[in-house]
């Protein structure tokens, strides 16, 4: 029975987190909620019980075995570290240790097996996008092989956080009523009624940050540091769960139904049959832990390809529960 602290315990993700090991019957001895100053002596309910947030301090890490750390990376990069030196094995959701090449980046349906070696006990928690997107490349990876990957995103405002929501919340309301759409305070651009291609600090490559990081991390986690990706990201007015159209190229054949076979079989997958009216949609995965795949079908343009639709909840399968699951496998691994 691990004793247990959340940091950023009152933030989208954070929050989240609380209500998932709950869901999940996480066991815990005992629990920290740990937040910034600003956040800090607000109460928060875990199992029936009210607990006091505490401020983020060195100290609050004493007798913790496990963190979940979800804050922005600059305080990741300052507390994580602490949490580590404390004897605490941390997972980690910020940006901030995902590509240090001692600290591993793991998808549990994808690489479990990177949790062997922790150098400096802390686990990286990737991208929204890179997760789902290795939970299906994977199996099909191990059939045919994967030789090039092309990625179209269509991100959700969550992705912006509470912020982000409630910018398009306000937008939608005067959109919807015919006053005229107020300035964008977290998205980049008017959300509603439009999609903005560029909700992201470009980088000097021309990519933004977004793209880099599934380009990098997609690798990592798939252990594929020469595998062919690129990718576009593109924020839409959705409020909940991140879509992908993917096109891979194979090394070796592999036809539709193949393709189907091995997804339907995969874990954490839900395979869905256009043929049978079903398309996967935002609103099927809000709420759900699992990456729904659907159609499937021949690239004519490559000797061998396919191209996929999927989506997954970028709060949970993108952030949360992947969290959650690692720390599952941590317990089972100590």
């Amino acid at each position: 029975m691990p004793h247990v602290a959340i940091v950023g315990a009152t933030g989208a993700v954070g929050d989240l987190i609380r209500q998932l090991l709950s869901e999940r019957n996480f066991p815990v001895d005992s629990i920290k909620f740990l937040a910034s100053d600003r956040s800090a002596g607000k109460e928060v309910s875990f199992r029936g019980e009210k607990h006091r947030v505490q401020p983020i301090r060195a100290e609050a890490f004493d007798g913790v075995d496990i963190v979940l750390s979800s804050t922005p990376s600059s305080v990741s990069r300052e507390f994580s570290p602490l949490a580590a030196r404390a004897g605490a094995t941390v997972v980690d959701n910020s940006s901030a240790w995902r590509m240090d090449p001692e600290v591993p980046l793991v998808v549990p349906e994808v690489n479990a097996d990177a949790l062997r070696s922790i150098p400096k006990r802390i686990v990286a928690n990737p991208n929204c996008v890179a997760i789902p997107l290795t939970v299906v490349l994977k199996p099909l990876h191990e059939l045919a092989g994967l030789k090039r990957v092309v990625v179209a995103t269509y991100q959700s405002s969550s992705g912006k956080g509470a912020k982000g929501l409630l910018d398009f919340q306000n937008q939608l309301l005067a959109y919807a009523s015919g006053r005229p759409v107020p300035p964008p305070q977290a998205h980049r651009g008017q959300l509603v009624g439009n999609v903005i291609t560029l909700d992201w600090t470009l980088d000097p490559n021309g990519y933004t940050e977004e793209e880099n990081k599934v380009i990098n991390e997609t690798r990592k986690i798939l252990a594929m540091p020469e595998l062919a990706v690129t990718v576009t990201c593109v924020r839409v007015p959705v409020r909940v769960s991140h879509s992908e159209a993917v096109n891979v190229e194979f090394a070796r054949p592999i036809s539709v139904e193949q393709a189907r076979d091995v997804l339907a079989q995969a874990p954490g997958i839900v395979l869905m049959d256009e043929r049978k009216g079903e398309v996967p949609q935002p609103i099927h995965a809000e709420g759900r832990d699992e990456v729904f795949v659907g159609r499937i079908r021949r690239d004519e343009s490559v000797a061998h390809g396919l191209n996929l639709w999927l989506v997954a909840d970028n709060l949970r399968k993108g952030a949360a529960s992947n969290a959650v699951q690692i720390a599952e496998r941590l317990l089972e691994r100590a």
